[in-house]
């Protein structure tokens, strides 16, 4: 099955998380960055602060600036929970206690 994202998605969305300066667009959390140093961190903890770049229509075909938005994981995760989106069950989860 084809992705529904372009070729160059991975480029698109770093130069979307650099033009925000890895932080959430939404919260406001500082996200890694790559270089960063995550050894003391738990995976649940990276996880809560990896960025993601979310198509605010939901269509990932879609990949105008303004329908990209810089989300840590916990924000995206809320924007999909209970929304029909391109993602398929269970694609996304996270493991909030630790």
């Amino acid at each position: 099955m084809k992705s529904r994202y372009p070729d160059n998605w991975n480029e698109i969305a770093f130069k979307q998380k650099e033009k925000v300066k890895w932080r959430c667009q939404k919260c406001g959390v500082q996200c890694i960055k790559p270089g960063d140093k995550t050894a003391h961190l738990s995976k649940s903890e990276r996880a809560k602060i990896t960025m993601v770049v979310h198509h605010s229509n939901y269509q990932p075909e879609d990949n105008r600036e303004e329908n990209l938005v810089c989300l840590c994981t916990a924000r995206h995760l809320s924007y999909h929970t209970g929304k029909r989106g391109n993602i398929s069950i269970g694609q996304l989860s996270l493991d909030l206690d630790f």
